[in-house]
């Protein structure tokens, strides 16, 4: 009996032991969530944070920037983690969120050393605003997403270049400005193409007249030009037809739109009226084929078929 009761004190020191331990190793690491719960000090929150931001753990860098600047929002690293707030954001596709973020720093701290950067993050969450996870890793065609988004993205660029032109995210922020308005720029000719399917000549040309007064040097210019040409021809307007085909031989005498011999080929994009019986009486379900279209990107868009889509930088 007296070793059965030494056997049953045994067992429950060692459990008592082992629940000891336990407890320790729970105080000093992180919980499933990620949060700190036995050293829910400032700085075991942010370290926490630093190491899921390290290994990509967005969830959980979020919830502990979220839960440092509840618990100590004067302390020494509430700034800093709502910047870092803003980064974990937007790389876990928050692009809301992340805009909120920069807007709620941008209010608090107007005069921060690092406030050019919640501007510049406005710019890269409002751009990849409504692209999936399919579209930022697969080649797709930004130029026929609703221009909104390049948009808006493009007005916080520039007022990051306003207000911060020494910044050093100027110089991204101008390389990509120029790439958003490339998209706007060809966005519209997408539009003057699908006018031109649906036999509005007026509006078809239009767009290309708005490209040209909007958006110079862009690569959309040369097919705004024979927009333009192609939709004066169509209506029988025969002077502004003539000025936009000038412009257009002198300045882009290679355009694809051009015969061999330097004639505008007026057959090259064929409306409505040039579609089969077929494609009109079935609504083109026995016959897919569209009129070509006004794109000459290959020839005059360097970027067109690099596929570039730069990553964001690291948070610095």
């Amino acid at each position: 009996m007296i070793e059965r009761g030494a056997m049953q004190a045994w067992k429950m020191l060692w459990l008592a032991l082992v629940s000891a331990i336990l407890v320790a190793c729970a105080n000093t690491d992180d919980s499933e969530e990620g949060l700190p719960t036995g050293n829910r000090t400032e700085q075991a929150f942010y370290e926490a944070a630093q190491r899921q931001l390290r290994t990509s753990q967005w969830d959980l860098a979020i919830k502990n920037l979220r839960a440092l600047e509840d618990n100590f929002p004067f302390g020494n690293y509430a700034e800093q983690a709502q910047l870092e707030l803003i980064y974990a954001y937007y790389r876990n596709y928050e692009n809301d969120a992340a805009i909120a973020a920069a807007d709620r720093f941008i209010r608090l701290h107007p005069q921060h050393r690092n406030v050019d950067y919640a501007y510049y993050m406005k710019g890269l969450s409002s751009f990849t605003e409504g692209a999936g996870l399919f579209e930022r890793f697969m080649p797709t065609d930004l130029t026929n997403r609703d221009p909104g988004a390049a948009r808006e993205s493009f007005a916080y660029f520039s007022q990051l270049m306003a207000r911060y032109p020494e910044s050093r995210y100027a110089a991204d922020a101008q390389k990509r400005m120029i790439h958003l308005r490339n998209l706007l720029a060809r966005y519209e000719i997408h539009v003057a193409n699908y006018y031109f399917k649906r036999g509005a000549y007026l509006a078809a040309a239009n767009r290309g007249r708005y490209v040209v007064e909007n958006f110079q040097q862009t690569p959309a210019v040369p097919d705004a030009l024979a927009v333009m040409v192609q939709g004066y021809h169509l209506m029988e307007m025969p002077e502004l037809e003539a000025n936009a085909l000038s412009v257009l031989r002198n300045n882009y005498p290679k355009h694809p739109a051009f015969n061999e011999d330097g004639t505008f080929n007026y057959a090259f994009f064929k409306g409505a009226s040039g579609r089969s019986l077929v494609h009109r009486v079935t609504l083109g379900l026995f016959e897919k084929s569209d009129p070509q279209g006004f794109d000459s990107r290959e020839l005059y868009n360097p970027e067109y078929n690099r596929g570039e889509a730069p990553l964001p930088p690291e948070l610095m």
